[in-house]
């Protein structure tokens, strides 16, 4: 006994149907394939000669980067959504039920999904406001990190330490972008009480200017050092802010350099850096 005779098809008409629809489905299939290729490689092409026009403007270029993946989602889902139709039809499934259960399946869990519709509703106002881009360094729903991906369901984001954090759109309430336009690298400078406050700040200010002068850090530097002056006077330190402008995501790397050369120059003027100490006096009882 064949195969078709076990699947009910005996009459050759039959099964030439048959070889018809498999045809017909495996045609869909590859012409979905193709679509979907041909779709991305199209969407890259554009945002690379997009990407080119602006090839001073990095924040432009991050948004393209993510405008062009979210369509590249959008595009393969829509593509996805209208083989599964063809698919259904050929196969003599009529769309019309499925639909009408659909809804009625979607209006029985639709409370339950209303956590799903409002991480669509939240990542489209999102990409629509251009408030984060892929490669930003974010602070979302109390996790931080460089957004790897974000799609119109969820942001993906890797902390420094290489952990990966999904965050649902519709949990974003408050975005703190960290890699826009410009950044400062702010210093908490910390010196002993009886030290020259006017010759901490000279060498903190050729510290500075040393940092613009570096070859491999100038290119980082938007302007030079600000010191905002004494911001604190704590236990056992004057303690005095400053801060640099730079670019974007270049705050930390100008920050330790920063810092080290600072100690450094301390060292050298036999400046003091403090830290917490503790006295102890013992009553001497007399004999």
């Amino acid at each position: 006994m064949s195969w078709f005779t076990y699947l009910g098809i005996e009459q050759p008409a039959e099964i030439l149907a048959l070889v018809k629809t498999l045809l017909r489905i495996f045609f869909i299939i590859g012409v979905a394939y193709f679509l979907n290729r041909l779709s991305k490689s199209l969407i890259v092409k554009l945002r690379d000669k997009l990407n080119s026009r602006q090839v001073d403007n990095l924040e432009e270029i991050k948004r393209l980067n993510t405008l062009s993946m979210v369509l590249r989602y959008i595009v393969t889902t829509v593509i996805l959504a209208i083989t599964v139709v063809e698919i259904l039809h050929e196969l003599g499934i009529s769309i019309a039920p499925v639909l009408a259960a659909a809804g009625v399946v979607g209006l029985a869990v639709g409370f339950g999904a209303q956590s799903l519709v409002k991480d669509y509703f939240n990542g489209f106002f999102l990409l629509l406001e251009n408030q984060i881009r892929k490669d930003d360094v974010v602070e979302i729903a109390d996790k931080a990190g460089l957004v790897e991906e974000i799609t119109l369901r969820y942001v993906k984001m890797r902390d420094y330490e290489g952990n990966v954090h999904y965050v649902p759109n519709g949990q974003i309430t408050t975005v703190t972008n960290r890699s826009r336009d410009f950044a400062y690298a702010v210093m908490d400078i910390r010196v002993a009480y009886d030290e020259n406050l006017s010759k901490v700040m000279q060498i903190m200010h050729e510290v500075g200017a040393s940092i613009v002068q570096d070859a491999e850090l100038a290119n980082k530097v938007l302007d030079k050092l600000e010191i905002a002056g004494v911001d604190n006077l704590a236990e056992s330190a004057v303690i005095i802010r400053c801060r640099i402008k730079v670019r974007p995501l270049e705050q930390w790397t100008v920050k330790r350099a920063y810092l080290q050369r600072i100690k450094n120059a301390f060292d050298a003027q036999q400046i003091e850096i403090p830290f917490p100490q503790l006295t102890v006096y013992q009553n001497q009882l007399a004999a």
